[in-house]
């Protein structure tokens, strides 16, 4: 599950489609129940063959084990229960629904009011689930009363809105010799991150790491990075990217390969490329003897 917070930049509106919002909800409920009976044949069914291609990778890449990791998820995804549609749209094979309100990852507390944004792919004639992103509302106190009082102008923005790609199969990996995972605090901003032309990533108004597709090569990585400040932002907000290895030895802490940060006040580079090194005494840090 993504977590971004958006702040998108206007598009013309594609309309509501309300016809569309039973057989999306439908998707991702069967999606949804598949996770939490760990049933995996009902899963590979429902699911997108790119993202269950992505998966795969990402499980790879974190040294587990497929299909058995599939459902070790640290909660399980919230249900549709309590929150309300405000937009169901489709533009070629794909389509995205819109949902406001106490998002519940069941972790207890009580969940504020925020925006889940489920993603679709039409193959095999019909709706396949693909993609859940959690749009944090923090901080946006306007947004979230727009969106209580019926205004939903919010989401019609470009990050809400299906693009009509069909997405591309990603390149099957086999497991990572180092496990590593890139991070970034980035209040305000959207972050990009490349990884050997291989790991790609995005962060918005977010502290949050997601793992590296490929682990960690052995002599030079490369990384490309591009920010940007969102709607809303102050502009001056401090950055940091950081790129970790994990160790495979308990009791090790994860060891910093490559950090790119910006202090309050100052300005982001909008894009660079750099490398970070993966030398023996990495190795000798992170790999299990």
């Amino acid at each position: 599950m993504l977590v971004i917070c958006a702040g998108a930049p206007r598009a013309v509106a594609q309309a509501n489609q309300p016809d569309l919002v039973k057989p999306l909800s439908d998707t991702y409920d069967y999606w949804q129940k598949t996770m939490v009976l760990k049933n995996y044949n009902g899963w590979k069914v429902i699911t997108a063959s790119h993202r269950i291609k992505s998966i795969q990778n990402r499980i790879l890449s974190e040294k587990g084990d497929f299909p058995a990791s599939v459902f070790s998820t640290p909660t399980p995804p919230p249900t549709l229960n309590g929150l309300r549609v405000l937009r169901a749209r489709s533009k070629g094979a794909t389509a995205k629904l819109v949902c406001f309100g106490r998002v519940d990852f069941g972790v207890g507390g009580d969940p504020s009011e925020n925006l889940l944004v489920i993603s679709y792919v039409h193959e095999g004639g019909r709706w396949k689930y693909d993609l859940a992103e959690f749009v944090n509302l923090g901080g946006l106190e306007d947004v979230r009363k727009q969106l209580r009082s019926g205004n939903a102008s919010y989401v019609d923005g470009v990050a809400f809105l299906p693009d009509g790609k069909t997405p591309v199969q990603p390149i099957t990996v086999g497991k990572a010799k180092y496990i590593a995972k890139v991070y970034s605090f980035c209040p305000g901003r959207e972050v990009k991150v490349s990884i050997n032309k291989l790991s790609h990533h995005r962060f918005q108004n977010t502290q949050q790491s997601e793992t590296i597709i490929g682990g960690g090569r052995d002599g030079v990585n490369e990384i490309w990075c591009s920010i940007k400040d969102l709607q809303g932002s102050k502009g001056n907000e401090p950055l940091t990217v950081r790129v970790y290895l994990f160790s495979q030895i308990n009791g090790v802490k994860p060891v910093k390969v490559f950090q790119y940060q910006v202090a309050e006040g100052q300005i982001p580079k909008a894009n660079f490329s750099s490398t970070f090194k993966v030398d023996p005494s990495h190795a000798a840090q992170v790999l299990s003897r």
